[in-house]
């Protein structure tokens, strides 16, 4: 009997041993190798030692990193021509002799030259812009589009469920591939749960082609669940693209009894800002399909007239890269309001470099005003969330929550001059994770537009005032505290 208690209680304390040691491994790794920020590596020690058993299975899940640098080359750039537009653009700047077609671009010269340094992002200054703020619009323009396509159609999104709306977008794209047009569709698989490539057997047999970016290796199970493509892009006949916040399935449309509503920015834009979205396109599609078969064909670059006024860049980010562009874009807009900054976001986990940039404007007597979700997909996130904004009212900042549904869209104004628009929320999964893509828009007239819009919401809002964040309950309180101790590894 006793022998048998012993064999009993050996086993779970070997088991219990064996795990300790391999967290210990993998600490000792995030210490010593990985060299992550000391905010991060606390919290994935404290994840590893607080949860033993399951602590080095959520590592294994979210916390390694990813090791492949320089993900994306496509000698194609060479052929468009965008490496050599670049250096032309960085000495043009440096020497003074850049010309600004557009006055509105000018001031922005130092965010212009940065993102061009680290980005390659060319300034395209003949663009025509349109803002969607509603999921219906959006995907009926989008719908007429696809079905006006004349060569290739190239769709890119993080979710794509096929349900009604999803339906009725693959179906316009399987009779475009019978009439012959190229059509290409990427999908991220851990954004796009419960969607199979077998799911578009109709569109493949029409000739069309189907990528999913990070695929898992075992039914299941996908241990690359941090380093997700979160673009959302759709390029046709290299001539009209699409980039901003909205997936494709029904929530998007409103028609989530959860959510409801759905707020969300999009822009659908004409000019030669296309090629860098095309550009992005193919990179990402080569990346993701085994064959890298995508090269450089004149279709895809057309000749484009001009088709509007609009300065603007194409900024990418991801785990591939040593500079979180994107982030280094919102700060340094941030840093350059004078009057106004507003901010829309579903998820604001910010690090302390974008916590002290928004501080340092409210201190410096700048409107600043940022834009929440009241209803959280993420319960973590959304505490971390409220924690973070309750911060930045003691230093002035106005905390708007969104009521007339679900907050998605990705958006900063400043001074009726310049803005963003894309898909990185502000947090570390968008800024250091995920890869992502934003336009940033160097014009008074569609700022105002993107302004307008804010204002509008926060007719839809109630602001979260000091004396009622004071005031918020004990409860409240410990789900914030817990929330922004796991915050850097949300």
């Amino acid at each position: 009997m006793l022998s048998q208690l012993l064999d009993f209680t050996y086993i779970p304390f070997s088991i219990i041993g064996v795990t300790l040691f391999i967290n210990f491994i993998f600490a000792a790794t995030i210490i010593f190798l990985e060299r992550r920020e000391p905010t991060s590596t606390w919290a994935w020690i404290l994840v590893l030692f607080f949860f033993p058993v399951g602590g080095f299975i959520i590592y294994l899940l979210f916390g390694r990193r990813l090791r492949q640098k320089h993900l994306f080359r496509w000698e194609g750039r060479k052929k468009i021509g965008i490496d050599s537009l670049v250096d032309y653009q960085i000495e043009a700047i440096k020497n003074n002799t850049f010309e600004y077609r557009l006055n509105d671009s000018e001031p922005f010269r130092d965010l212009i030259y940065m993102h061009l340094i680290n980005n390659h992002a060319v300034l395209t200054q003949d663009n025509k812009v349109d803002i969607f703020d509603d999921g219906h619009e959006k995907f009926e323009t989008l719908l007429q589009d696809i079905l006006a396509a004349k060569t290739n159609i190239h769709i890119q999104y993080y979710i794509f469920r096929l349900d009604h709306l999803g339906n009725r977008i693959l179906d316009a794209l399987v009779k475009q591939a019978k009439r012959g047009v190229k059509v290409r569709l990427l999908y991220d698989e851990m954004g796009s749960r419960g969607v199979h490539k077998r799911h578009f057997k109709q569109l493949l047999n029409a000739g069309g082609e189907v990528e999913v970016f990070f695929p898992s290796i075992l039914p299941l199970i996908n241990p690359r669940m941090n380093y997700r493509n979160h673009r959302k892009l759709v390029i046709i006949d290299g001539r009209i693209g699409y980039i901003g916040g909205f997936n494709i399935g029904d929530e998007y449309l409103g028609l989530d009894k959860k959510f409801g509503y759905w707020r969300d920015t999009h822009l659908r834009l004409e000019g030669s800002s296309v090629h860098p979205l095309q550009t992005r396109f193919l990179l990402d599609w080569n990346q993701a399909s085994d064959r890298k078969d995508l090269q450089y064909e004149d279709h895809f670059f057309p000749i484009i007239s001009r088709k509007g006024e609009v300065g603007l860049q194409i900024v990418s980010s991801g785990p591939d890269s040593d500079w979180e562009q994107i982030k280094n874009g919102y700060l340094k807009l941030i840093n350059m309001a004078k009057k106004y900054i507003y901010i829309q976001t579903p998820y604001f986990i910010p690090d302390d470099s974008f916590m002290d940039a928004v501080r340092i404007a409210c201190l410096s007597g700048i409107d600043v005003r940022i834009m929440i979700p009241n209803k959280p997909d993420h319960m973590f996130v959304y505490w971390a969330t409220y924690s973070y904004v309750g911060e930045l009212i003691q230093a002035g900042a106005r905390i708007y929550i969104y009521d007339n549904g679900f907050l998605h869209a990705k958006m900063i104004v400043i001074d009726d001059e310049a803005s963003t628009v894309g898909t990185a929320n502000i947090d570390s999964r968008s800024f250091k994770l995920n890869f992502e893509v934003n336009a940033f828009i160097y014009d008074r007239n569609v700022s105002h537009q993107l302004a307008e819009l804010f204002e509008r919401d926060m007719l839809y809002s109630h602001e979260l005032t000091p004396k009622i964040y004071e005031e918020r309950s004990r409860v409240i309180k410990m789900k914030e505290s817990i929330s922004r101790l796991l915050s850097p590894i949300l």
